[in-house]
């Protein structure tokens, strides 16, 4: 089914209003979908749109929520595929082809991450100022044209992450800014790894996000990314690092990722 096809039942089920901007949500993060008001808008499970994935990772919940939050439409993906559920970093470039299509110029990505920095603590939420693909992966393999060539000099939005900042500062909220590291997963690293990422320049490494920069980026989509710290990396800590803990640890962070957003969204 072709991307027209989507967008025009997604209309039919959430109204023909286009979206401001789209919000993918990581790991723990689902409640910020269930803030919205859906009243013009709706709430379509992922298996009801073509080509969406099947995002099976527990902690995620796949359907697109359409809605508006502190006055503005936007569309938000209560959940995203990974590399690691079927080895194709692909997974999420129909959802963004949607979300394009719907009328949104911007997406910020969301994840839970693990920190490398001792002053960047369990609870604490980082924009994104940068990433390393440290997977050497890329969801743009096999495309034919010449947009593959996709310049990343300015992936993060330098506009967006500003805004974002002046949003954190004027509601209190500690925001830290650093370097992402894509591992593919889903095993996570080893301490000789992260004392690797460490010393390429890595504040924060996650299993996500990176692949939906590139292919936004593709789609002409402006960007920005915040991650929940929901445990320190490997060999920084005595945490006992897991998926459970992941879930756990995440609403540390959410509290504060909603204040930004919304007080975002305000502006």
């Amino acid at each position: 089914m072709s991307v027209n096809s989507i967008v025009s039942e997604i209309h039919v089920a959430a109204g023909e209003g286009s979206v401001e901007m789209g919000i993918v949500l990581g790991s723990g993060l689902g409640h910020l979908a269930d803030a919205l008001d859906t009243t013009e808008g709706g709430i379509i499970p992922y298996d009801r749109l073509s080509g969406f994935p099947h995002a099976g990772v527990s902690g995620h919940s796949p359907r697109l929520v359409i809605g508006t939050l502190e006055g503005r439409r936007i569309a938000v993906f209560a959940g995203r595929a990974h590399y690691y559920e079927s080895g194709d970093p692909t997974l999420m470039r129909r959802p963004l082809e949607v979300l394009k299509g719907l009328g949104a110029e911007t997406v910020i990505l969301t994840n839970a991450a693990g920190s490398l920095d001792p002053d960047m603590p369990t609870g604490s939420v980082m924009m994104l100022s940068d990433h390393i693909n440290f997977s050497g992966l890329n969801p743009l393999i096999g495309e034919r044209t010449d947009a593959r060539f996709v310049p990343m000099g300015g992936a993060y939005d330098a506009d967006l992450r500003a805004d974002l900042r002046a949003a954190a500062e004027a509601t209190g909220t500690e925001l830290h800014e650093g370097v992402y590291a894509w591992y593919s997963g889903p095993s996570f690293e080893t301490p000789a790894e992260i004392r690797a990422i460490r010393m390429l320049g890595a504040d924060a490494v996650g299993m996500s996000t990176v692949p939906e920069v590139i292919l936004a980026r593709f789609l002409g989509l402006r960007v920005a990314a915040i991650s929940t710290v929901t445990n320190m990396a490997a060999g920084l800590s005595d945490e006992a690092i897991g998926h459970d803990h992941t879930k756990k640890m995440a609403p540390l962070g959410a509290a504060k990722l909603e204040t930004i957003l919304r007080h975002y969204l305000k502006r």
